[in-house]
């Protein structure tokens, strides 16, 4: 059968349907037919699905004219999702497809839902077509024999490459795929991203085209090195509507607004068929959940609540009640960001700044999930400073403005993780395993001395723990294989095998039995007997711990104490930190084109100037003033709040070199605040260059406690190698345990083994992930080029009004910060008076 009669074949289908393949899916079939690799980039609701579906089935009748009455069991395909909840919906997609097409192919799922009998099934039969996760693919590659399991598998494809991308996920796919490509020598390999920047590095990323080739992987890789980047090129038209409150405050603070503007949403639910209200935390998800039902209770059974704690029972029960209309709205965080077809969703509202352009983007895709239709998102802000955030995100949308992802180098707990893998099933033979490591993007520059320091550390634990047998996982047979023979090494193994680390969860029962959800340790441990919270939509007394389960009761208590989770605050991304500064310095101008999210801060900013002053795109604002805290020094980089972290800590210990001066620092995304009791002379800090980028990392190092930074940093990686391991299921090790047992590592490390790579790591983590120092060090030269100016203000202004107040957030409960703030606020409108 020629390309031509296959390319009819799905063509047809497409007509059977009263649909028309878009030039994309057709690109996708071509390039996938004549045997290319490569990456797809088209939005959430646009087909992609069925772009790379067909070629595979298509692919598979090529091979076998016979495919109607003859069929040979086997795998042929692995598609790979990030998330479970997408599975069932792409299995429906590939069933119809082998379905209707007439084959015999069968669709199956396997990841941490499959059931016990499906998955003994799937050992002795292998479905056609899987559709698994990276952490599920990893434990088949743990399995004994997997090499005849995935030999005749002709594609895999990675959908939503770029929630892997820049993710220890994404090292523990590449390293997946380095194995499958020596194994499966027809393999073609696809990505699928809705939304990406660098797509070209993504492409190579996923392929395994690093810089730097050696030898030995070049004829493989070359089957590689014909890849496509198929574009959608669908103008997808988003509609991005701000509400912009008719009054707000002249002195801004976090939080004051969101709640505040809940009658705004009420009409617009009530316009739309299905609505979904993103939050960016669990706990503002269970807050606005709570609060919509208690002013409207006439919704009761039309809205619920989605977030990762939730349990799958209710999380699936909701995606189906989205599926068939049968609900009017449902207030949700990230779980629902991907792919999942939701047709009936009309309308989008965002709760508060999403930090990033592309997570804003992958939101309105939620609605209006089908070829053609319009995304409709609202931008609700929770204070209105958030407002320049919505005029910067409506430019992003205009200008296609999309963030890179940055892809991991020199993930040593991740590779260690694989080789042990590797070693569990069949075993390994380094020398064919090396040439696969370093075909991969992460590894390309590790040299021969760091793999065999890996090799050493599986096989006699590090240097400073050769004494203990427990670290001494893998032997060496006599053929020189690498192997796990120990059951108990191998099931500890498999039970650890992933690189989501995530706080340690606790189940949440009532006392009476029945399964509500999971909350995580360190808000439980604060909890005492009696104590009442609102949780998955119910009010709950606490009463006891028993083993890895909270006990509970219903309570008709009023509580407005909600579970807080560690993973809540993120930052901005380096685009919208640019776009943001550019939006903020219209503020400056009267110009007809500022966006209407700027002129409805004009009150601010006509305070701000008599104030202080705004700044423009060639100034640096560093403003102070005292209270009866101390003296207030603030500066503006607009830059994110983990720069800021970084960027205050570093000026606070290069001040202390000159004074002996002590600080507390406080930050948002806009800028960071030192206060002290005494005041810093700013020319003088001026005059010596403290925003300097020379001698950054180390100053860095001084200033923070990067040490104890690292320290926790560490425990992930001791998890992920599997230097600590973290319980039986239903019989997890607790958190401070787990802190302690990674803590003494890492103190012994330090002591004793200064070079170990995994201590090292911990370090380098530190610095490029969490303090962003690349981004520091580019803020730094910014600021070089710009004019530094300095108010000595009376007062505080409208743009420190917000840094101030979060401070305070750590030492007053919600209530008691409001009434300070109304007073902070009055005092200040009283003194303009």
């Amino acid at each position: 059968m020629t390309k031509k009669d296959l390319l009819h074949i799905a063509e047809s289908w497409f007509e059977s349907q009263d649909w028309k393949p878009f030039p994309f899916q057709k690109q996708t079939w071509k390039a996938f037919l004549s045997g290319k690799n490569g990456l797809l980039n088209a939005p959430t609701g646009s087909g992609k699905t069925y772009a790379l579906w067909f070629p595979i089935v298509l692919n598979y009748i090529k091979k076998n004219p016979e495919y109607k009455t003859k069929h040979k069991k086997g795998l042929k395909a692995i598609w790979i999702t990030p998330l479970r909840s997408l599975s069932n919906e792409i299995e429906l997609s590939a069933t119809r497809i082998t379905s209707d097409l007439g084959t015999q192919m069968t669709v199956g799922i396997r990841n941490g839902d499959t059931p016990q009998s499906e998955r003994a099934k799937q050992k002795r039969s292998m479905p056609d077509l899987l559709i698994t996760t990276p952490e599920s693919l990893m434990l088949l590659l743990a399995s004994k024999g997997y090499e005849k399991v995935f030999k005749d598998c002709s594609a895999i494809v990675v959908d939503e490459w770029h929630e892997l991308l820049g993710t220890k996920r994404g090292v523990q796919m590449e390293l997946a795929l380095s194995r499958l490509k020596s194994i499966a020598s027809e393999m073609r390999i696809w990505g699928i991203s809705a939304t990406i920047g660098n797509l070209e590095q993504a492409k190579d990323v996923l392929l395994g085209l690093p810089e730097n080739q050696t030898e030995d992987r070049k004829i493989l890789d070359d089957r590689f090195r014909e890849s496509v980047i198929i574009k959608a090129n669908i103008k997808k038209k988003i509609t991005v509507k701000s509400i912009i409150p008719e009054t707000m405050e002249t002195f801004p603070w976090r939080g004051h607004l969101g709640i505040h503007l809940l009658e705004y949403v009420i009409p617009i639910i009530n316009a739309s068929k299905t609505t979904l209200l993103f939050t960016n935390t669990r706990s503002q998800c269970e807050i606005w959940f709570q609060r919509i039902l208690a002013a409207h209770p006439e919704y009761a059974g039309e809205i619920a609540m989605h977030h990762g704690s939730i349990n799958k029972e209710t999380r699936t029960w909701v995606e189906g009640a989205i599926r068939n209309a049968s609900l009017k709205a449902v207030v949700c965080t990230s779980s629902l960001d991907l792919g999942v077809d939701f047709a009936p969703v009309e309308t989008i509202i965002q709760i508060g700044g999403p930090k990033g352009v592309a997570r804003f983007l992958q939101r309105a895709g939620r609605s209006g999930h089908s070829p053609g239709k319009e995304s409709v998102i609202y931008f609700l802000p929770t204070h209105a400073i958030e407002l320049v955030e919505a005029s910067a995100l409506q430019r992003a949308v205009k200008e296609n403005t999309v963030e890179d992802r940055i892809p991991y180098l020199n993930s040593f707990d991740v590779l260690i993780q694989y080789l042990v893998t590797l070693a569990v099933s069949d075993g390994f033979l380094p020398e064919d395993i090396w040439p696969e490591i370093q075909g991969t993007f992460c590894f390309q520059a590790m040299s021969k001395e760091q793999w065999e320091w890996c090799l050493n550390f599986i096989t006699m634990g590090a240097q400073s723990l050769q004494a203990y047998d427990e670290y001494k996982k893998v032997e060496i047979l006599e053929d020189g294989r690498f192997k796990v023979n120990s059951r108990m090494v191998a099931m500890r193994h498999r039970l650890q095998i992933g690189t989501i680390v995530s706080d340690a969860s606790m189940l949440v029962k009532f006392q009476s039995g029945g399964y509500i959800g999971t909350i995580e340790e360190f808000f439980v441990s604060k909890l005492t007997r009696g104590d009442v919270f609102t949780f998955s939509g119910r009010t709950l007394e606490f009463i006891r711990i028993k083993n890895t389960e909270v006990h509970v009761k219903n309570s008709r208590k009023k509580t407005n104490r909600v579970p807080s989770w560690a993973g809540g605050r993120m930052t901005f991304s380096s685009q919208m930190s640019q776009l943001l500064r550019e939006e903020l310095y219209t503020g400056n101008s009267l110009s007809r084109k500022r966006s209407p999210e700027i002129n409805a801060l004009e009150h601010i900013f006509r305070r701000q100037k008599e104030e202080s002053m705004i700044p423009s795109a060639d100034q640096f604002l560093i403003e102070t003033f005292k209270s009866r805290e101390g003296y207030h020094h603030v500066f503006y980089p607009f830059e994110g709040r983990f720069v800021h972290e970084a960027m205050g800590s570093l000026l606070g210990y290069r001040v202390s070199l000159l004074d002996p001066i002590t600080f507390s620092l406080a930050f948002n995304d806009y800028g960071f605040e030192l206060l002290s009791d005494q005041q810093i002379d700013i020319q003088q800090l001026l005059d010596n260059d403290l925003f300097s980028t020379e001698y950054v990392h180390d100053d860095l190092q001084n200033s923070l406690n990067a040490t104890e930074m690292a320290r926790r940093k560490f425990r992930d990686i001791a998890v992920i190698s599997g230097l600590v391991f973290t319980g039986f299921p239903n019989k997890q090790i607790k958190q401070k345990h787990l802190q302690s047992s990674s803590q003494l590592f890492f103190d012994v490390f330090r002591d004793y083994e200064a070079d170990n790579l995994l201590f090292q790591q911990a370090f380098r983590e530190t610095f490029e992930h969490q303090l962003e120092e690349g981004r520091l060090q580019e803020a730094l030269e910014r600021i070089a080029t710009q004019e530094i100016v300095w108010m000595d203000c009376e007062n505080p202004t409208p743009l420190s009004f917000p840094i101030i107040t979060d401070r305070l957030r750590e030492k007053l409960s919600s209530e008691k910060l409001a009434d300070r703030i109304k007073k902070m606020t009055a005092k200040l409108m009283k003194k303009k008076k």
